[in-house]
Parts: structure tokens; C-alpha cells; sequence
């Protein structure tokens, strides 16, 4: 035998409302222990040019595609404060480009925590037929309220032109997520 039990909103003991639905079947959970909040994803509007040869250089994410809790800062400093402890996926692509010729000797994409290196991806081609490439990166961090996670960049070129991350949503991104249940 089958039961239907019938609510538009579940509650704890306190009376705190846990989950609550419009009716329509949309469930909107309500307790932050099981919201992957705060969330964030920004982007690279426009290129990111003049990048010094085989130096860090932080990636200047200037546009939200969204931001839950406003813990990212899109106009200054370019780095994400959850604002709330937890473990938080960190993910981000960057799109490294040479130009005047095929010359990217290496190019790094790395997670800073607190203003100290924590992961990187390299791609070291070891070939002068490169121009461009997408390098990913993506690690789980237990972070604090106050800690803070920043994007850089680091490219090295075998002889002139310019060192360039390219903009747009889809190549060049940065976000992160909290992670319920970890």
C-alpha cells in the first residue's frame, strides 16, 4: 500500500522552514546546510593583454554571469571570499594565446589560496607550433569565511609578439560552489 503525504512546506522543530514547493512540483530548499551556496561564475569580457613574459600575472574576471551571496569581487581585487566555511569546489578555464607566430613555450593555469600558489595545469608543448591553447583547472578546498581564492595566469613565449588571455564566457571562466554533505 502506497502513501501520499501532501505539504508546501517541510519545517524542523523550531518552526524553521526546511524546504517549502509552489505547488507545481519546485522545491526550494531553505536551510543553508543544504543549499550549495554561495556560487559564483565570472568571465573575461574583454582580452586580457600585455601579460608579462614567464611572470604570474592574476586573471582580472571582470563580469558575473552570476553571484548568489555577492562574495565575489568582480571590480577590484578579482577573487572569491565564501563569506561561509565549508568545502568548496574552485573550477576555471583560461585561454592562453601567443601572437606574431607559433610561440607558446609554456603556459600554466593556477588556483591561489590566500595569496600563496595552491594548484596549477601545465602545458608545456615543447614545440614552437603553438599559438593558443584552454587550460582547465578545478580542486576542492575547505575554506573559512575570510579565506580567499584568486585565478593567475602564466605564460612563456620562445621570442616577441604579445601574451594575451582571451576573453568570453565560454573559454576564459572562474566560479565556485560550496559542497552540501561533505
Amino acid at each position: 500500500m502506497a502513501s501520499i503525504i501532501k505539504a508546501n512546506q517541510l519545517q524542523d522543530f523550531g518552526g524553521n522552514s526546511i524546504l517549502t514547493s509552489d505547488g507545481a512540483g519546485v522545491v526550494t530548499p531553505n536551510a543553508s546546510g543544504i543549499k550549495m551556496t554561495p556560487a559564483f561564475e565570472a568571465y573575461l569580457s574583454g582580452s586580457q593583454t600585455g601579460i608579462s613574459d614567464a611572470t604570474y600575472t592574476k586573471v582580472q574576471f571582470d563580469t558575473e554571469a552570476f553571484d548568489t551571496d555577492s562574495t565575489y569581487d568582480n571590480s577590484t581585487n578579482y577573487r572569491f571570499t565564501p563569506a561561509v566555511a565549508g568545502k568548496y569546489y574552485i573550477y576555471g578555464n583560461l585561454c592562453l594565446q601567443t601572437t606574431g607566430g607559433h610561440e607558446l613555450n609554456l603556459g600554466i593555469t593556477s588556483i591561489y589560496l590566500n595569496g600563496t600558489l595552491y594548484r596549477s595545469t601545465i602545458l608545456d608543448p615543447n614545440t614552437s607550433a603553438m599559438i593558443s591553447c584552454n587550460l582547465p583547472i578545478e580542486a576542492t578546498i575547505n575554506l573559512t569565511a575570510t579565506d580567499y581564492v584568486e585565478i593567475f595566469a602564466y605564460i612563456e613565449r620562445t621570442s616577441g609578439g604579445s601574451r594575451d588571455i582571451k576573453s568570453g564566457s565560454k573559454r576564459t571562466y572562474f566560479g565556485a560552489y560550496k559542497i552540501i554533505g561533505a
